[in-house]
């Protein structure tokens, strides 16, 4: 029996999505389509009168500014952005996890303070931008005469930014530029850091303690050594003195519930919401079961699902910190003229999603189905397990920077129109949400998922093969990202407050 070219995604809906080009006059769901249909789009399956709901995942994604035909296109020309919300439906359980499961291993480095890691990198952190060509020029000399010393390192890696001074000492804007830096200091995968600063700099290096994830953190500022060249003369004996240690880590059997990873979507399509973000949910389940960590974020890509989320938090203070985040961020954005229905980019609006509520029902599947179990700020470090939710910006630098500094020691990135993405220390899985994307960039994408739309593949089966992938990955197998050398210029802390 030949696979149909559409998907009704739940017995509510009143739109298809074509999961291939529909001609005119083919017939969906019983009715003709009166234009083409370009595959991710949406096709009305019953007349949707001017002023009513559009409702696809069974929920509303906006009301039509005209009376739309069964068969029509729907799109951004008779569809726009209205704050609805349908009623949260009983919460399907999450993925079952077997005990094999749940007693799985990854192959890790166990740190002295009890956490593991999955990569076994040095960090060379600036404090300021003024220290970022040193940092640069350290890693590099450290990655060309040192590092092919040390079989067990990974690589010195420059974690470099455009903050830490012309700003305000106290505020928002430091506080956010501290607990990212400070993340970064004591990441699980940084075996040791060097922290330089310059010296004159808001951001002082006395800021920050001395502790590292293996107590091998230094630091010292450019001024202070006596210029650039000697300060990475100065950075390599002290750098040849934490390798000697850090060399000495090897990978141990360890249980997955200390795998932490970041769910990221970015370039996201009409296929994104129904093939990669709900097989990634099925692995985040999966890890939930067995104890460890899934961190869901871009708190204005969830906006319009957000009560999907609070209708599964285990307290009601889990859900009143969720709602607090919604409400900040509607007048954070008002404040600057802006509507959270701007979200959508015109490549996510090519790809077949119209409004900000219809792409954020299809990113909340990206965290599965599991009790949401705790709410964070940015950046804050995460310790409850299970699926939490971390507030950040859906810029994907930017928003998966927090989850790093939070503590992922790993991030899953679904894309649809082909976001290349990179975030070390934390080693970073692609996803494709359709199977067009993957043929064309085969050598940036880890797993088609596009499979899923096909009909080759199940949503349950996918989910389970992104989840080896995950342990996989932890155990040292390296991503696309990671074999083209993505990860050094993603490290992106939200800039909040004025710059002085």
């Amino acid at each position: 029996m030949d696979k149909l070219p559409w998907l009704i995604l739940s017995a509510g809906d009143n739109v298809a999505v074509a999961t291939a080009a529909i001609e005119p006059g083919a017939i969906v769901a019983g009715v003709a389509a009166r234009q083409k249909i370009d595959p991710g789009h949406k096709v009305a399956i019953a007349d949707i009168p001017s002023g009513s709901a559009v409702v696809k995942y069974g929920q509303a994604i906006g009301r039509t500014t005209a009376d739309v035909k069964a068969g029509d296109h729907v799109h951004s020309h008779n569809l726009h952005f209205e704050n609805d919300r349908l009623a949260a439906t009983a919460n399907s359980a999450p993925e079952a996890a077997t005990a094999e499961d749940k007693a799985r291993t990854f192959m890790g480095y166990k740190r002295a303070d009890g956490r593991s890691a999955t990569r076994n990198y040095i960090g060379i952190i600036a404090s300021v931008n003024c220290s970022t060509t040193v940092c640069r020029a350290i890693a590099d000399e450290a990655n060309r005469t040192i590092l092919p010393h040390y079989e067990g390192i990974d690589g010195f890696v420059p974690i470099v930014h455009d903050q830490g001074c012309g700003m305000s000492s106290s505020g928002d804007g430091m506080a956010v530029l501290h607990r990212t830096l400070a993340g970064y200091t004591r990441h699980v995968n940084f075996g040791g850091v060097l922290m330089i600063g310059l010296g004159c700099e808001v951001n002082q290096l006395t800021l920050y303690g001395q502790s590292g994830a293996g107590d091998t953190k230094r630091h010292f500022n450019i001024q202070d050594a006596g210029g650039s060249r000697r300060a990475v003369e100065r950075a390599m004996g002290m750098l040849r003195e934490i390798a000697a240690d850090v060399g000495k880590e090897r990978r141990v059997a360890l249980p997955i519930s200390d795998i932490i990873i970041g769910l990221q979507c970015g370039g996201s399509d009409g296929f994104s919401g129904i093939t990669a973000n709900p097989a990634l949910g099925v692995a985040a389940d999966l890890l939930a079961a067995a104890g460890g960590t899934s961190i869901l974020s871009e708190t204005s890509e969830i906006y319009g699902a957000e009560h999907l989320l609070r209708s599964r938090a285990v307290s009601d203070d889990v859900a009143r910190k969720l709602d607090e985040k919604i409400v900040w961020w509607e007048k954070y954005v008002g404040l600057h003229g802006a509507s959270l229905d701007n979200n959508p980019s015109p490549g996510n609006k090519r790809g077949g999603l119209t409004t900000i509520l219809e792409k954020s029902l299809g990113a909340v599947a990206k965290g599965g189905r599991s009790p949401l179990t705790a709410v964070y700020g940015y950046a804050e470090r995460v310790t409850a397990s299970g699926l939490v939710f971390m507030d950040t910006p859906g810029y994907d630098p930017v928003s998966a920077t927090g989850q790093v500094a939070g503590g992922a020691n790993m991030i899953a990135f679904t894309t649809g129109r082909g976001s290349c993405f990179g975030c070390r220390p934390a080693p970073s899985l692609k996803l494709s949400s359709n199977s067009a994307l993957y043929a064309a960039m085969e050598e940036d994408m880890d797993i088609d998922c596009g499979t899923i739309a096909s009909g080759d593949a199940t949503i349950s089966g996918k989910g389970r093969e992104i989840f080896e992938l995950i342990i996989d990955t932890a155990s040292g197998k390296k991503t696309k990202s990671e074999e083209f050398g993505y990860g050094d210029n993603e490290f992106v802390p939200w800039h909040l407050g004025a710059t002085l």
